[in-house]
């Protein structure tokens, strides 16, 4: 493949609800572009797109794949995005670095959850947005009612250019209302012909609505529109062009990946319509070093800057880095900057990818994506940079995970390569996250569903041979007291030679703060020299409470009086003595179990409401309030315990259709209800002993 000039790069990113056809479109893309010489298919596991062995054994697209084309003197970068929510981030990642996006919609579903959430990234930063009407051959494909859904949720500015030839299984092509003509497809390639006779009134009509279109886009073109004059071609298709890269035109096109109907049309269009290099904003970022704004045109007398947008991890391959260029230019062998890690890397020969398949490259221009391999310090989202011009761009922001579970090894010895495995993970998948829970003893792994961390766990087996077993999260729970106590804690024992001895008079409340630790000693009955151990020996023992075993927290202990013996006193007896006064201490001052709250704010759509607040009232939530969003969903705020909240993105999605969404973060501890305590309590003992 040769040097493209950022002009004649195009780079898409392919959205839409899962099975609605994205990754068959690449391959009917390559077909026609006679990239392929047959169309793969996902059942069959012999597509470009996927070729992970996860995606081939669930027929289903799990991570981003680049599908470069050439098409009429054009390069076009299809960023073929999974449609299932768990890989949400997959998507985010792509949106970023995206010129246009491209919207799959199902002709015999209509919209779809996934449409909307597409709909609602591409509105976002109002992006360039194109709509394939796919699967136009099958039974129950209804053009006319899909074009009117997508009317009425998004507005007038979704524009059909294009009408079907035919319907069902004689879906034959369709009518470019654009230009005034029709194509008939024959599964290899089209051909163009005058449009049919009974097809001419509704092409007429459509056309009328797009040149109102072209009108508004320009001042000039307005004024003539309602002087009553005809536009030129090259002014319909520059008025369109215009609409489409600032958002105001939505162009709505219908095929058949499948049979290849409509493809060519596609291609055309994006090369017409969607946004080159030099349409784009200049890319603004940071010098890291005086922290001042810098700005990256794509001239290519520019210095260097490309940004990673997705790392491949192989324990056998080695990592494959994944960039797009927003600057100047590439060349083999050039060493660069990492800005965020303030780290050269030795940049080798770029390649091109196309799925899993490589090409090499002598040069990577401004507005391309290509791949390198072996760097040491980069991962996705770093800057790298011309190392005389340094640059930080803006992160890519993945939303939070929002299912937590627990893995732990099947065979012992495996926690050092599952550490190892989740850390390389996370450099090919920055939207999940794991840590190791100090408290429950559990490593503990946030995704964005269950399946997205399954298959996390498959990939830890597939690559780097850890087998796993999932399990619930163990809640962190604490205890406290709430009333006071006052206790003699004593330390004597004798056995030949030097005893022991340690004796503290203290007393015990609730604080306010974590831990509160006041001597009043008066006469030295405790020496100073002592006093430091008591407190050591009380910290010591905050970490298993009386009642479970549990962390304790908010108390306060007073020293106020003990004794000494000249000979067996030492900082061990008096440690020991403070941790016996502890217990008592504890035990006379009404402990309870603390639970951690949290802070949750949900959006959902109006008419799930009743559902998603009666849920939370089950899980002893309280509801704080209820905000209408910008976007028609309705945001509840609640606070809830956290032990209820573990699988809330499983029963969320259920109860919304996959509509709602949600973000949390810790609040508070509060006293766990009486009602549950005792059980709680019973549960945690029985823990302790089989650890």
């Amino acid at each position: 493949m040769r040097v493209y000039n950022g002009k004649e790069i195009r780079n898409v990113a392919v959205l839409g609800h899962g099975g609605s056809g994205k990754t068959t479109l690449t391959e009917a893309a390559l077909y026609s572009a006679k990239a392929k010489n047959r169309i793969g298919n996902v059942d069959d596991g012999n597509t470009t797109s996927d070729f992970d062995k996860e995606e081939i054994d669930r027929k289903t697209s799990i991570s981003t794949s680049l599908i470069p084309i050439e098409w009429k003197d054009h390069k076009v970068n299809f960023l073929d995005t999974p449609g299932y929510f768990d890989f949400i981030g997959e998507v985010q990642s792509a949106r970023k670095f995206a010129g246009s996006l491209l919207i799959m919609v199902d002709a015999t579903g209509g919209i779809e959850v996934g449409t909307e959430s597409a709909w609602d990234y591409a509105m976002d930063k109002d992006r360039p947005t194109f709509i394939f009407i796919n699967k136009m051959d099958k039974e129950n494909a209804d053009f006319p009612k899909v074009l009117a859904e997508l009317r009425e949720k998004f507005g007038k500015k979704v524009a059909p250019f294009q009408i079907p030839l035919g319907e069902n299984d004689s879906f034959i092509g369709n009518v470019n209302v654009v230009k005034m003509i029709a194509r008939e497809y024959t599964g290899t390639d089209c051909i163009e012909k005058e449009i049919p006779q009974e097809k001419l009134g509704e092409a007429e009509s459509m056309r009328e609505m797009l040149i109102e279109s072209v009108a508004e886009s320009d001042e000039e073109l307005l004024e003539k529109y309602f002087e009553g004059e005809e536009f030129t071609e090259e002014e319909i298709q520059k008025g369109l062009r215009s609409g489409v890269i600032s958002g105001d035109i939505v162009p709505v096109i219908c095929g058949s990946t499948v049979k290849n109907i409509g493809i060519h049309t596609l291609l055309d269009m994006l090369v017409d319509y969607s946004p080159s290099a030099e349409d784009m904003p200049p890319k603004e970022g940071i010098n890291p070093q005086s922290e001042e704004e810098v700005v990256r045109g794509f001239e290519p007398e520019e210095p260097f800057s490309a940004q990673v947008f997705k790392t491949i991890v192989d324990p056998y391959l080695g990592k494959i880095t994944i960039f797009k260029v927003f600057s100047g230019s590439l060349k083999s062998d050039t060493e660069v900057l990492n800005a965020n890690k303030d780290q050269k890397e030795k940049m080798g020969t770029p390649f091109l990818l196309r799925g899993k398949e490589q090409s090499e490259v002598t040069e990577v221009r401004a507005g391309d994506i290509a791949a390198v391999s072996k760097l040491q310090y980069t991962n996705t989202g770093d800057t790298l940079c011309s190392i005389d011009h340094p640059v930080v761009f803006s992160p890519i922001e993945f939303d939070e995970p929002q299912l937590t579970l627990a893995i732990k090894p099947k065979a012992r010895g495996d926690e050092e390569k599952i550490s190892t495995g989740l850390q390389k993970l996370f450099e090919e998948d920055p939207s999940f996250r794991f840590e190791r829970n100090k408290e429950t003893k559990q490593t503990l792994i946030r995704g964005q569903g269950e399946l997205h961390i399954k298959i996390i766990c498959n990939k830890l087996k597939n690559k780097f041979g850890v087998d796993l077993d999932l399990e619930d999260a163990k809640v962190p729970y604490r205890e406290t007291i709430k009333g006071k106590s006052d206790v003699q804690g004593k330390h004597k024992k004798q056995s030949g030679g030097h005893g022991q001895y340690g004796d503290v008079r203290m007393t015990f409340e609730p604080s306010a703060e974590p831990f509160e630790f006041v001597e009043k000693i008066v006469g030295g009955s405790v020496p100073k020299a002592y006093i430091p151990a008591v407190e050591k020996g009380l910290l010591e023992s905050m970490e298993k409470g009386v009642l479970a075993g549990q962390p304790v927290t908010k108390i306060k202990a007073t020293l106020y009086d003990g004794s000494y013996h000249d000979v067996d006193s030492s900082e061990m007896a008096f440690k020991v003595a403070a941790s016996i006064a502890f217990k008592k201490g504890m035990e006379q001052a009404n402990p309870v179990l603390l639970e951690p709250i949290v802070k949750v704010e949900i959006q959902v759509p109006e008419d799930y409401m009743g559902d998603v607040m009666g849920d939370l009232n089950k899980r002893r939530g309280k509801i704080n309030g209820m905000m209408p969003q910008d976007n028609g969903k309705q945001m509840v705020t609640a606070e809830v315990p956290q032990s209820e909240m573990f699988k809330y993105a499983i029963d969320l999605r259920s109860m919304t259709q996959a509509r709602g969404t949600f973000d949390m973060e810790f609040l508070r501890y509060d006293e766990v209800p009486s009602s549950l305590s005792k059980k709680i309590i019973e549960s945690l003992i029985e823990e302790n002993e089989q650890d």
